[in-house]
C-alpha cells in the first residue's frame, strides 16, 4: 500500500494527482487540511466513480488523529489511514451504490441513513449500522424529459398555417389586380379570386387562434 503525507493539501504537486474526479481539498482532513494519500483507496474510489457515472459527494475522507478524536471517530478508524470515505447518498440509490462499491473492492461498510451517508473502506470485511430503507421509487431521470418536437408542435403548426394563409391572401390580391388590369379576357374570374382571398384570410385567422390556444394550453401545463 503506497501512501504519502502532506501537512496541507495545497502542498500536493499538481502533476502527481491522478484522480480526475476528486481534488486534494476533498480528500484532506476537514479539521486541519493535512492529507494522507492512500493510492489504493483513491484508485478504488475513482473506479467506483467511473462505474457509477455520477458524482460522489465526499463527506469525510482522511482525518488527522486529532480531528478523528474530536468528531468521535473510532480510535483505529480507517479514516486515519486515508483508507475510508463517507459518501453522501443524496444522488445515489444505496443498494446500487453498495453493490458497485463491493464490486470494485471495498470491504467495510457503515450505514448512516439518518445522516444520509455510507462509510466505505478497504477492510477488513465487516458492516455496521442500520441499513438504508428500500426506496419505493427509483430516482427521476437526470436528463429532463424531451420537449415537444418543434416542427411537430401545435404552436408551429398553427403559426405555419397562419403564415401560409396570409401569404396566400396577399398573392391572390396581387393576382386579382394583375388580371383586372392586363387580362380583360378572363375578367369573369376576378370575383372568384376575391372569394378565394377571403378564404385565405379566414384560414389565417384560424391559424392565429390555434397558435394562441396552444400557447395558453402549454403554459397551463408548464411546458413553455
Amino acid at each position: 500500500m503506497t501512501t504519502s503525507y502532506f501537512n496541507h493539501w495545497r502542498d500536493v504537486p499538481e502533476d502527481t494527482w491522478r484522480w480526475k474526479n476528486f481534488s486534494p481539498a476533498e480528500i484532506a482532513c476537514r479539521g486541519c487540511g493535512s492529507l494522507r494519500i492512500n493510492e489504493e483507496a483513491l484508485d478504488k474510489l475513482q473506479t467506483l466513480r467511473d462505474r457509477l457515472g455520477k458524482p460522489l459527494i465526499v463527506r469525510s475522507a482522511y482525518r488527522s488523529p486529532a480531528h478523528n478524536k474530536a468528531v468521535g471517530g473510532a480510535p483505529r478508524s480507517k479514516h486515519i489511514d486515508g483508507a475510508a470515505f463517507d459518501i453522501a447518498m443524496a444522488n445515489h440509490d444505496p443498494l446500487a451504490f453498495e453493490a458497485a462499491a463491493r464490486a470494485v473492492g471495498f470491504l467495510g461498510f457503515g450505514y448512516y441513513p439518518r445522516s444520509g451517508f455510507m462509510h466505505i473502506d478497504l477492510g477488513p470485511a465487516r458492516r455496521w449500522g442500520e441499513r438504508f430503507p428500500v426506496r419505493a421509487t427509483a430516482f427521476a431521470a437526470e436528463a429532463p424529459p424531451a420537449r415537444e418536437v418543434l416542427a411537430e408542435s401545435r404552436t408551429m403548426k398553427g403559426s405555419g398555417a397562419a403564415g401560409v394563409a396570409t401569404i396566400g391572401a396577399a398573392g391572390v390580391e396581387v393576382a386579382q389586380n394583375v388580371l383586372a388590369e392586363t387580362q380583360s379576357a378572363i375578367l369573369p374570374l376576378v370575383p372568384y379570386l376575391d372569394t378565394l382571398r377571403w378564404v385565405f384570410i379566414a384560414a389565417a385567422l384560424v391559424g392565429v387562434a390555434v397558435t394562441i390556444y396552444a400557447r395558453i394550453d402549454d403554459w397551463k401545463r408548464g411546458r413553455r
